[in-house]
């Protein structure tokens, strides 16, 4: 179902390119949006089971002892590969697939904010921000919802 969602907002942002049709920026955001707080939301839980011991603390990659590669590293990865394809790659299905990605990185890189601040990984530098960056998420989805909500209809009917 979710899937099917991503799919029709793809053919409505590659209408907008070709027809130059306002609010593509918008159309643009709602999906970015959406793979974020997905990608927020679903790693905090993640974290969450890692934490509670329901998942091995060894599925991180750790390339030597005591060197954990923390998931944001892979996330400013994803948001540098997003930019540059940004760059060189101006379609329709392009734009929606990179506004997806970048959304993805978005997720990854700043589920670990408090780290970035803090340098250390504890339970308050990630509480105190982790809430914050749903709310940011969240009322940023609330910007496009006009938007998204008549894409919503338009693509459900």
């Amino acid at each position: 179902m979710i899937f099917g969602i991503f799919g029709k907002m793809k053919n409505s942002v590659t209408r907008k390119i070709e027809t130059k049709e306002p609010g593509l920026y918008v159309s643009i955001l709602f999906p970015m949006m959406l793979a974020f707080l997905v990608t927020f939301i679903g790693e905090r839980f993640f974290s969450h089971l890692i934490t509670w011991n329901y998942v091995s603390s060894n599925f991180y990659w750790q390339p030597s002892p005591g060197l954990h590669v923390h998931h944001y590293i892979y996330g400013f990865f994803i948001l540098a590969i997003s930019g540059y394809l940004a760059l060189i790659h101006n379609g329709p299905r392009g734009t929606y697939l990179i506004s997806l990605l970048h959304g993805f990185g978005l997720g990854l890189a700043l589920d670990e904010f408090g780290m970035w601040l803090r340098l250390r990984d504890d339970d308050i530098a990630r509480w105190n921000y982790d809430g914050f960056f749903i709310m940011v998420g969240f009322f940023l989805l609330l910007l496009a919802l006009p938007a998204g909500w008549r894409l919503f209809r338009r693509l459900w009917n």
